[in-house]
Order: C-alpha cells, then structure tokens, then sequence
C-alpha cells in the first residue's frame, strides 16, 4: 500500500514537473526564441510591386523587405523571409513557420480573433490620382470628370458621396486598366489604394499626380501569435523608433516618391 502511495506521489511529480516545465517554455516567448535561435522568420508577400515583390535577379525586394531586414537588424539576428501568400499568412503564423507577418496585412476585428497586431507600421487609405493638366485640387473637383473606379469598391462609394455628378468609369482592375485609361488620358482621374496611386504617379510623373489627401486610413500592421504580450511590446517599441526617427518617412520616399500618412508613435 506505501509502496503504490509512493509510486502515486512519483508520478504526481514527475507531471507537475512537466507542467512547469511547460509554463517556463511558454513564460520565455517568442522573443527568446527568436534570440536564442539567432534568426527571425518574417512571412512577406512578394506578389506586388512596391510593397513586396522580386527583383530582375529574383531576390525579395520592396518596402515590406526593407521593414523586415531593419527588423532583423535591431534583433542582432538573421533574418529569413519565407513567401507567403494572403491566404496562406495567418495559418503559417499560428503553426510556426514564421514568427512574425509583415506582409501588407491590415488590422481587422476580424483576424484579430485569430492573431495579434501590433501598432501599424503604415498606413493605407484611398487616393485620387488625377491628370497633371487638369487642376483637380480633390475629391470635390471630380463633379463633371471622368474618373475610374472598381465597382463596389471603397473610392465608388466616395465619388458617389463627394462628387456625385462625376462620371463614373468601371475597371476591373485598376492595375493595368486603370492605369492605362489614365495614361492614354481617356480619363480625369482615378480612385485607389494610396500605394498604388503614389507608385503610379512616381512612374509617369510627367503627366500623372497623386494628390495629397488621404480619404480613408486602414492600419496596416505586424501580425504575431496570441497571447505573447513581451514579443507584441518589443515589436511596437521597434515600430514606434522607426515611425520617430523618420525610417518610415524616408523608406515611403523610396519606394513611393513622397510622403507616407502620419503614424503617431506610442513609444
């Protein structure tokens, strides 16, 4: 009878062990992790120029690279950038594949069901893009011009409300056929993502402009698994130094060609 008390005991303490062996493991974090490993995983979309795509030598460039190599350089690590895709992300994330998503993902009450976001590391919104020549100073000057956008989209919905008398030209796709409409001037002016209007206006400056107003502002932020509060506060003080020392005012610059929206740091 001692004798199954004491094997009763043994085995109690060999789960209790465990069990705080468990909680150790979890109580050091991702951070830990990442530091101990000497190597940081960044899941990044390399399908859309600016913002993640591969150069002529099919090596990952873009702004969300960019991010991402300054990220593993305040870490002392390596970094590794794994492609993902905007399907694929959030399950890559939550299974371990990559300890972090930068990957032009915004902030959603919806995913954040699913993962953590820190502060955001840009900011996107809709932009008009308008002919050089034709003295649109905004949304307002639309009323009466041709202006392209996607149906059902976000910019429609802003054109209808600011310029209702504008005439309204249905794309597919703002890239190319928005672009193309603009560029052979069969249309005024044009609605979209402002990192699609400013890249655009960047490559026909001659005769296209992204005017400067922002009309909506979408929080485009890192993703991290759940309930790692020491990794999200490390990457939100990373992104609050890069927002105020004016990394992220001079990395818009080069990939887009003028200023990004304000983000206000919380660090």
């Amino acid at each position: 009878m001692a004798n199954g008390r004491q094997s009763s005991w043994f085995v109690c303490l060999l789960a209790a062990g465990a069990v705080l062996l468990a909680v150790g493991a979890a109580a050091a974090g991702q951070l830990q992790d990442i530091l101990s490993r000497g190597q940081v995983r960044v899941g990044i979309a390399l399908g859309g120029e600016p913002i993640g795509f591969r150069n002529d030598r099919g090596e990952p460039s873009g702004y969300d690279v960019d991010v991402a190599r300054l990220l593993a350089e305040k870490l002392g690590t390596r970094l590794e950038i794994v492609e993902v895709t905007g399907a694929n992300r959030i399950p890559m994330l939550q299974s371990g594949q990559i300890d972090v998503i930068i990957a032009n993902i915004t902030a959603t009450l919806e995913r954040a069901k699913a993962i953590d976001f820190t502060m955001p590391y840009l900011r996107a919104g809709i932009k008009v893009l308008a002919q050089r020549s034709a003295g649109i100073k905004g949304i307002e000057d639309l009323n009466g011009r041709k202006v392209v956008v996607g149906r059902g989209g976000t910019g429609e919905q802003l054109v209808k409300r600011l310029a209702p008398r504008a005439v309204l030209v249905y794309v597919d796709s703002y890239a190319p056929d928005g672009i193309l409409l603009m560029r052979q001037g069969r249309a005024d002016a044009a609605l979209e993502d402002n990192s699609l209007v400013d890249y655009t206006a960047k490559q026909f400056p001659d005769r296209l402009v992204a005017l400067p107003q922002l009309y909506t502002s979408d929080a485009i932020c890192f993703g991290v698994r759940k309930s790692d509060a020491d990794f999200l506060r490390w990457l939100d003080m990373f992104i609050s130094e890069y927002v105020r020392t004016g990394q992220y005012r001079d990395t818009y610059r080069k990939w887009w060609g003028t200023d990004p929206a304000e983000i206000q740091p919380r660090w």
